[in-house]
């Protein structure tokens, strides 16, 4: 009888394991429609609203996305990445972008919109004034997909161990759409 139960007791554990590994690896789900913004002003978020559309996703890009911008939004996909061009382009400084993303992030929290980071500038993105917003928006995603130039020395892969946060590491920036649609479908 003892042996039984302990054989009953090893089972369950078992299978409770076996569950807790399938729901783990299984990515999260996200819903449309889609607000993509820079985080940074790249023009890289240009390049995923295309990706978007390939995928047949409902979105709509604002580069300088406001918080009013998330009205109706069920998931916010920030693509980060500095470029002074950019931030001169929109007539903003460094710091002026921070506060908006700062601002951008706290809103869609604050409404429960689900927040996706997707990085595929590379090392062109990385480092320097880029990491300040690459950190910010992948510590704020629940789902990261990285083209692996960018994550060579484990930045984005070290987030998401801590954090907890699922990550895709694709190869290259074309490679990016279809696990971006998947995570929609």
């Amino acid at each position: 009888m003892r042996t039984s139960l302990k054989l009953t007791g090893l089972l369950i554990a078992l299978l409770s394991l076996v569950i807790s590994a399938a729901a783990q690896e299984t990515p999260p789900k996200f819903q449309q429609p889609i607000l993509i913004s820079s985080a940074g002003q790249s023009a890289d978020m240009k390049l995923i609203e295309k990706l978007a559309g390939k995928e047949k996703l409902e979105t709509k890009a604002v580069n300088m996305a406001q918080p009013s911008d998330l009205d109706g939004i069920k998931t916010l996909i920030l693509v980060p990445g500095f470029s002074s061009k950019g931030l001169g382009a929109a007539g903003v400084s460094q710091n002026d972008e921070m506060a908006r993303v700062e601002v951008l992030i706290k809103a869609a929290q604050e409404k429960k919109i689900d927040i996706v980071m997707v990085h595929i500038g590379g090392t062109a993105r990385r480092k320097g004034q880029s990491d300040a917003f690459n950190k910010i928006s992948a510590e704020a995603s629940k789902q990261m997909i990285v083209v692996s130039q960018g994550d060579e020395d484990k930045f984005f892969t070290n987030i998401a161990k801590e954090k907890n946060i699922p990550i895709e590491i694709v190869e290259k920036i074309i490679d990016t759409a279809e696990p971006l649609g998947k995570l929609f479908k």
